[in-house]
């Protein structure tokens, strides 16, 4: 079997041939995170992904991310190493529940979290990530925002909006798994821990918590802040840059099941062989991506 140093230096070696960047989202696995060129969130990486030189770009992530690296970056080539690995959450609405609904409520903002596919960011006015939600959703002219997929996302915007948010019935299926008894779980087994959970979650799982961050605004807050231990809820991919950029801290998962697996689908072998093969391509059509990239920009101007 071919050893993880053999697959990481044939990596660089193809990296280098192919002028490519590599960039891997918080949840990946420990080795994938440590050959990239960037780890983040949805809005670091897509801000990357317009703007980092290189003509390839590997998305360590899943689909949705690399079709957004795409419609930011139409002149280079985006692989996604995994090509299955898909957000169930994004498959939760499509363009034409997107049209029907602005026809139902034809005074409302469309705003559409990042965990959508082209073709949904297409339909919207403007899209979002978790750490600029609140941001987005009050930089609105409009009094009413539907907010889709993301339920629970949407119900973290609303308590810092005066503004009527219609949310739509979709969840992260890792984040709605928390629940109120998890936390107090957690708070035994850990009681000098503060308890930092994703706006993803169910509001009565934000409720009992000390702080709701993005998964980048999670490190900050772990590395910065003067608590020594934390429990996070979040998927637990996120625990290994925490160890290595906070250390002296410990971190403990909220729980152990948080775990995507489509975020785990891509590995180091998945990674040299898309470098290797130029495959799998993600790609977006023309006129999707020309309309997406407008709901993208808007969001990508909100600083």
């Amino acid at each position: 079997m071919e050893s993880e140093v053999a697959l990481i230096d044939g990596i660089r070696a193809l990296k280098e041939e192919r002028e490519a960047i590599i960039l891997a989202h918080n949840y990946q696995v420990g080795p994938v995170q440590d050959i990239a060129d960037l780890v983040g969130d949805s809005l670091e990486l897509s801000r990357a992904a317009a703007s980092l030189e290189g003509k390839v770009i590997v998305f360590c992530g899943v689909d949705f991310m690399a079709e957004t690296a795409a419609i930011l970056s139409p002149e280079k080539k985006v692989l996604l190493p995994a090509g299955d690995a898909c957000c169930p959450m994004a498959q939760m609405v499509t363009a034409g529940e997107v049209r029907l609904i602005r026809e139902r409520y034809p005074d409302a903002a469309v705003v559409a979290y990042v965990n959508t596919t082209a073709e949904v960011k297409a339909e919207s006015d403007i899209c979002c990530t978790s750490a600029n939600a609140v941001q987005v959703v009050n930089s609105l002219d409009e009094d009413r925002v539907i907010f889709l997929p993301d339920r629970n996302l949407a119900l973290y915007a609303a308590r810092f909006s005066e503004k009527e948010i219609l949310p739509w019935e979709g969840y992260c299926i890792v984040h709605d798994r928390f629940t109120p008894a998890d936390v107090r779980a957690a708070r035994a087994r850990h009681p000098a821990a503060g308890v930092i959970v994703h706006p993803e979650c169910r509001p009565e799982v934000i409720d009992l918590a000390d702080g709701v961050y993005s998964t980048s605004g999670i490190i900050r807050h772990a590395c910065t802040g003067k608590g020594k231990e934390f429990i996070i809820g979040t998927e637990v991919g996120i625990l290994h840059r925490l160890g290595k950029e906070c250390p002296g801290k410990r971190f403990y998962p909220l729980s152990e099941k948080a775990v995507c697996v489509n975020m785990k689908k891509t590995d180091l072998r998945k990674v040299c062989n898309a470098l290797d093969r130029m495959e799998p391509q993600v790609t977006v059509p023309e006129e999707i991506a020309r309309r997406a990239r407008k709901a993208i920009d808007r969001m990508l101007a909100i600083r």
